[in-house]
C-alpha cells in the first residue's frame, strides 16, 4: 500500500480545476514521455502519449481519463473582503459550508479560506435551516476588507479548490482524499503507459487525459475530433453503489457503464465485454 498510497497522495493533491489543469498536464507529461513514441497536446489542452503501430491498418484505440476537478471561482470581492463565488462543476450545496479551500491566485499564491453557514440556532423562528445557493455561500480569508484581500493578488477569476490532504483509513486498506473524480484515471492512465512501455502493438494507442470534463465532456469532443479513433475507453470513477444497495463496490473489480444520462453503450460493445 506504501508505494501506491504515495502515488495517490501525490496526484490528488495536485490543484487543477476544470480550464486550470496545467499542474496535471505537466505530472502526466512527466510519466508519459518515458514510456511512448510521442506526446502531444490537442487544442483544448488534453495530453496524450502515442504508440504507434508497424501494422498495416492498425485500428487507433483512445484510452483517455480527465485531469479536471470540481472547484469554485471568485465571482466578487465584498466591501468587506469576503468573496462570492461560482460552482465550477457539479456541487451538492450541503458539502459545502464550513469547509476549509485554497483560494489559488493567479500570481501562484495559496490563500486560506473557509465557506460559511448560519448557525442553526440563528434561524429559530425562520423555518429552520435551508439549502443555500452556490452563489449565495460566504467564502472568507479574514481580511479586513476588499481593499486587504486584493492587496494579496485576489481577483475575480481565481480558483478555489478544496483544502483536503490524502490519508490513509485506520485499517489502512482504503484512502481518503479529495479529486478521487478523476485522478484516479490519471493515475490509471499512468500506469497503463509504464506497464505497455517498450511492446510493439498491434494497434495505434493514443493514452492520455482530457481537460474540462467536469463541465460538459468538452476536452472528449475535441481529443475524439483530433484523433478520430475507433474505439474510445473512457477512464473514470463511480460511485459505489452498493452502500445503498446499488452495483459497485470498493474492492470488487472495474465497472463497464452500460447506461449513463449522456451516453449509451452500443450494443456490440456491451457483448465484447
Amino acid at each position: 500500500m506504501t508505494t501506491l498510497f504515495s502515488k495517490i497522495k501525490e496526484v490528488t493533491e495536485l490543484a487543477a480545476i476544470s480550464g486550470h489543469e496545467a499542474p496535471v498536464r505537466a505530472y502526466l507529461r512527466e510519466k508519459l514521455t518515458l514510456h511512448v513514441d510521442e506526446v502531444v497536446t490537442d487544442g483544448l489542452g488534453g495530453i496524450f502519449g502515442i504508440k504507434h503501430s508497424e501494422a498495416a491498418d492498425a485500428p487507433r484505440v483512445l484510452v483517455a481519463s480527465h485531469m479536471d476537478e470540481v472547484g469554485f471561482m471568485v465571482s466578487e470581492i465584498k466591501p468587506d473582503g469576503t468573496f462570492r463565488v461560482v460552482e465550477i462543476g457539479g456541487w451538492n450545496p450541503m458539502v459545502v459550508s464550513s469547509q476549509r479551500f485554497k483560494l489559488l491566485t493567479r500570481d501562484g499564491r495559496e490563500i486560506p479560506v473557509i465557506s460559511g453557514s448560519v448557525p442553526p440556532h440563528l434561524t429559530r423562528g425562520k423555518g429552520g435551516p435551508t439549502m443555500p445557493a452556490i452563489t449565495d455561500i460566504v467564502f472568507d480569508g479574514g481580511f479586513a476588507d476588499k481593499v486587504e484581500a486584493e492587496s494579496f493578488g485576489i481577483r475575480p477569476g481565481d480558483t478555489i479548490v478544496p483544502d483536503s490532504a490524502a490519508i490513509l483509513t485506520a485499517n489502512e486498506k482504503n484512502i481518503i482524499s479529495k479529486a478521487w473524480d478523476n485522478r484516479y484515471g490519471v493515475l490509471m492512465v499512468s500506469e497503463l503507459a509504464e506497464a505497455l512501455s517498450g511492446q510493439k502493438l498491434g494497434n495505434e494507442l493514443y493514452l492520455g487525459s482530457n481537460v474540462q470534463e467536469e463541465v460538459g465532456l468538452r476536452g472528449a469532443h475535441t481529443s475524439t475530433t483530433k484523433f478520430d479513433p475507433e474505439v474510445f475507453l473512457a477512464v473514470d470513477c463511480s460511485p459505489a453503489g452498493d452502500v445503498y444497495g446499488g452495483q459497485g463496490k470498493i474492492g470488487d473489480g472495474t465497472l463497464i457503464r452500460f447506461y449513463d444520462p449522456g451516453h449509451l453503450l452500443l450494443p456490440g460493445m456491451k457483448d465484447s465485454f
